[in-house]
């Protein structure tokens, strides 16, 4: 209910209000806060800025444009630059066995490496791995992604298709350096591998360009690590031992 008082202070208000405009009495009280917004909101609202106001086409841009007293811009500006989506983090040396005891050989003056039952003693043939851990988001806690090159040299293990299906390498990288950041999309993924553990040091490694490919050592012995799907008759976990 408004007082008499009240109607007659709104009454007076409203003869001083411009054409055009009306005031809203509201019944909850106003702080000073209120009553200097609405003041300086109402001189804002004098000469043309009345005018097109009242005009058909004033949206709520203008009106945020006049109670501010600035053109409001907005730019859309293009996605940052993306950056590497994979960053190494560190790295470590290592070997890997598979269930029959088998490890990996790289035969002299060859790019191939061959999982071999080797006699004790001569371990020492066995290459050793320097597998690379990266930084990748967003971050898949089932899957760490890792480059597995061969300690002392630039041979690092990549799988790429070869012949129709995807096949795993040995290649040459001159620069290590090219293998710090990898971006999703460029061609140095062939080198990634996603680490799935599977228990205690033991793990899958599965290829990030062909994601239902693994690398592999045959049931039989002397034979080349090799990629295959997960069902085939073939070894795909590995004892990491560093």
């Amino acid at each position: 209910k408004i007082s008499q008082r009240e109607t007659h202070h709104s009454e007076e208000s409203s003869s001083k209000m411009p054409e055009g405009v009306d005031m809203e009495i509201s019944c909850h009280p106003l702080t000073m806060k209120h009553v200097v917004n609405l003041v300086i909101a109402m001189e804002r609202f004098k000469g043309s800025k009345l005018e097109s106001a009242l005009s058909s086409e004033f949206d709520d841009e203008n009106f945020l444009n006049v109670m501010l007293d600035k053109e409001i811009v907005i730019e859309l500006t293009s996605e940052p630059p993306t950056q590497s989506d994979y960053s190494k983090t560190l790295e470590f040396d290592c070997s890997l066995t598979d269930g029959q005891q088998k490890e990996w050989v790289q035969m002299q003056n060859s790019m191939e490496l061959l999982g071999v039952m080797l006699q004790g003693g001569s371990n020492h043939h066995a290459v050793q791995i320097r597998m690379a851990t990266y930084r990748h988001l967003p971050t898949d806690t089932n899957a760490q992604p890792v480059a597995l090159g061969i300690k002392n040299s630039s041979f690092f293990l990549s799988c790429s298709e070869e012949g129709g299906k995807p096949t795993l390498h040995l290649e040459t990288v001159a620069n290590k350096d090219d293998l710090k950041k990898i971006s999703k999309d460029s061609d140095m993924v062939r080198f990634l591998f996603y680490r799935h553990d599977q228990g205690l040091d033991i793990s899958t490694f599965r290829s990030v360009r062909f994601p239902t490919w693994f690398i592999s050592t045959a049931k039989t012995n002397n034979q080349p690590v090799d990629m295959c799907e997960q069902t085939a008759n073939r070894n795909i976990t590995f004892t990491v031992q560093s």
